[in-house]
């Protein structure tokens, strides 16, 4: 059954038929494209003043080229938490022989560095509150079970 047009597209305009219900709910849109344009949001670049629509802070490269001008690098990195632990883990295992410290596992690179006090419980890196484990008796621990306890 073909239906009369009885509304327009709030984007584009086009002739379409809609339910009662669905007019009065609010705007009413031909397709999901016009509803996409529709819920875009325009922003304005901070370089250029051009609007464009995105999540990034200017609208394009040439303008984030420009608001990085002027920047001073120190050349310092980034705190990296990786290498810290890293450089954590090789600290531990040199004072403690790179041996698992529960079950004696010699495969030091599936070692894990455990916390015996947790950080948010004020824990923290100090050798005397740290552990070298493998990932079975980290489990094992964090799940409530002692395997190898000494």
């Amino acid at each position: 059954m073909i239906r009369r047009p009885n509304s327009t597209c709030a984007m584009c305009g086009k002739s379409i038929y809609r339910r009662p219900s669905q007019i009065q709910s609010g705007k009413v849109f031909c397709s999901l494209i016009c509803t996409g344009k529709s819920q875009q949001v325009q922003k304005t670049c901070q370089i250029c003043g051009g609007v464009y629509i995105g999540n990034k802070r200017t609208c394009s490269r040439g303008c984030a080229n420009s608001a990085r001008a002027g920047i001073r690098y120190t050349g310092e990195r980034a705190k990296d938490k990786a290498l810290t632990n890293s450089l954590l883990k090789q600290k531990i295992a040199k004072l403690r022989g790179g041996l698992c410290e529960r079950c004696g596992e010699k495969n030091y690179s599936i070692l894990q560095l455990h916390h015996k006090r947790e950080r948010w419980r004020d824990g923290n890196d100090t050798p005397s509150n740290l552990e070298l484990i493998c990932p079975n008796c980290h489990m094992s621990h964090h799940l409530g079970f002692r395997l190898f306890e000494k």
